[in-house]
C-alpha cells in the first residue's frame, strides 16, 4: 500500500511540474514570453518550493542520505534564492506575478500536503522522485522558455549559470533514489 501511495506521489508530482511550467511556454509563448520582471518571479517561487520541500525532508527524514541531500537543496537554494534577489535588486527588477508563479504555487502547496502525510521509507521515495521531477522540470523550463525569454544579459547569464548547479542537483538525488533502491532490495532498510 505505501509502494502504491508512493508511486502515486511521485506520478502526481511529475504531472503538477509539467503543468506548472507548460503555462510558460503554453499561453506566454503567443506573445512575447515571459518578461525578466515575471521570469524573477518565476524563479523565486521556484527556489522557495525547494527550499520548502527540504525544510520538511529534514524534519521527517532519518535517512542519512535524504538529510545530506535535503540540508545541500536547503543551502543551495537559499543561496540561489539570495542571489536572484540581490541581481533583481541590482537591475531595478521587481518580481512580477504570472500564470506560472500561481501553478508553481498551488503545486506546491499540494506536494507538501502529500509529502507531509507519509513517513519513513515511504516519505524518502516520494520525496526523492518529486526532487528528481521537479529538476527535470526546473531544467527544461530554464533552457527551453527562461532563458531565451530573458531580455536583460546579466539575468539571461546567472540563469545559463544555474542549469549545472540544477543539472548536479538532478544526478545526486538520481543516486539518493538508486541507494534507496538498493537498500530496500538487500532488505537494510534500518535507516530509515
Amino acid at each position: 500500500m505505501k509502494r502504491h501511495v508512493t508511486k502515486i506521489v511521485s506520478i502526481a508530482a511529475t504531472v503538477t511540474c509539467a503543468i506548472a511550467f507548460s503555462p510558460v511556454s503554453q499561453s506566454q509563448s503567443k506573445t512575447s514570453g515571459p518578461t525578466d520582471p515575471q521570469i524573477v518571479g518565476i524563479v523565486e517561487t521556484a527556489n522557495a518550493m525547494d527550499i520548502d520541500y527540504a525544510k520538511l525532508a529534514m524534519s521527517k527524514s532519518k535517512n542519512k542520505e535524504v538529510r545530506e541531500f535535503a540540508e545541500q537543496m536547503e543551502r543551495d537554494h537559499s543561496t540561489l534564492q539570495k542571489s536572484v534577489q540581490g541581481l533583481a535588486s541590482k537591475l531595478g527588477v521587481t518580481p512580477a506575478d504570472s500564470g506560472t508563479e500561481a501553478s508553481l504555487k498551488a503545486e506546491s502547496r499540494g506536494t507538501k500536503a502529500k509529502l507531509d502525510g507519509l513517513k519513513g521509507k515511504a516519505f524518502n521515495k516520494a520525496y526523492i522522485d518529486n526532487e528528481i521531477a521537479f529538476h527535470k522540470q526546473v531544467i527544461d523550463a530554464t533552457n527551453s522558455v527562461l532563458i531565451p525569454n530573458a531580455k536583460n544579459q546579466e539575468l539571461k547569464g546567472a540563469l545559463k549559470q544555474a542549469v549545472p548547479l540544477f543539472q548536479g542537483h538532478l544526478e545526486h538525488a538520481q543516486n539518493v533514489a538508486a541507494s534507496l533502491e538498493n537498500s530496500h532490495a538487500s532488505a537494510s532498510g534500518s535507516s530509515y
